[in-house]
This record gives structure tokens, sequence and C-alpha cells, in this order.
């Protein structure tokens, strides 16, 4: 089996390194990307992600609005998209309809929860 890759969008660099670490030590191949364009980089490429980890609040275009983009393009409509925000709960609950994405992560997450919601989107999306 190959290993799972996951993109990880946003612009602290802080937060990625905390997201890629222990998605990396459970056996996944990270990217990240500090903006959008940056993430279409690797999204157009041979690297092309299993799943998609977006940042609600980025500058220039926010999480929802790339995700939104993601979910129109033919390349990209298929991939699992999990937002990730230290809004409320509810608020990221209406984002997720509203986007059409497959979930989300809350801000502050703990590496053994991070890696809970990736692997439970990817058994689900399989």
């Amino acid at each position: 089996m190959t290993t799972r890759k996951i993109l990880i969008i946003d612009d602290s660099e802080l937060v990625l390194e905390m997201a890629r670490d222990p998605l990396e030590a459970a056996g996944f191949t990270v990217f990240t990307a500090t903006n959008g364009m940056e993430a279409n980089k690797i999204i157009f490429s041979q690297n092309k992600p299993d799943l998609i980890v977006i940042d609600v609040m980025m500058p220039m275009l926010d999480g929802t609005e790339k995700a939104k983009l993601l979910k129109e393009w033919d390349f990209s409509r298929n991939i699992p998209i999990l937002l990730m925000s230290s809004k409320p709960e509810d608020e990221l609950q209406r984002l997720v309809v509203e986007s059409k994405v497959n979930g989300y992560i809350h801000k502050p997450f703990t590496p053994t929860g991070i890696v809970a919601e990736v692997e439970k989107v990817l058994v689900f999306s399989s």
C-alpha cells in the first residue's frame, strides 16, 4: 500500500509544524503550503494529495473560498478536505456545510486528535 499524502495549508509555520510532525509519525507523507498559490503547485503535481487540510482564516483567499474553488476544479473535485480553525464549533459546522467539505479540525488540536480526524476522513472517503 502506498503512503497517503496530506497537504496542509496554513499561513503559520508553527501550525504547519505542529500538524506535520504527528501526521508524519503516523506514517503519512505531508506537504505544507503557506498560501493557496503555493498549494496549487503541490495539488497539480505528481504529488496530488489524498486529503487537504486548510486553515479557515488566511490572508488574500480564506480557506473556505479555497475549498470551494478546489471542489469546482475537475482535477481536485474528489480530494477530501478538512477545514482547520479556532472559530467556535457551531460556526465551523456551518462552514463545513457551506463549503461542502468533509469536516473540520478545531484549533488548538492535539497530535492524536489531528491524526484521528485525518484517518477518519480517509476511511470514509475511500
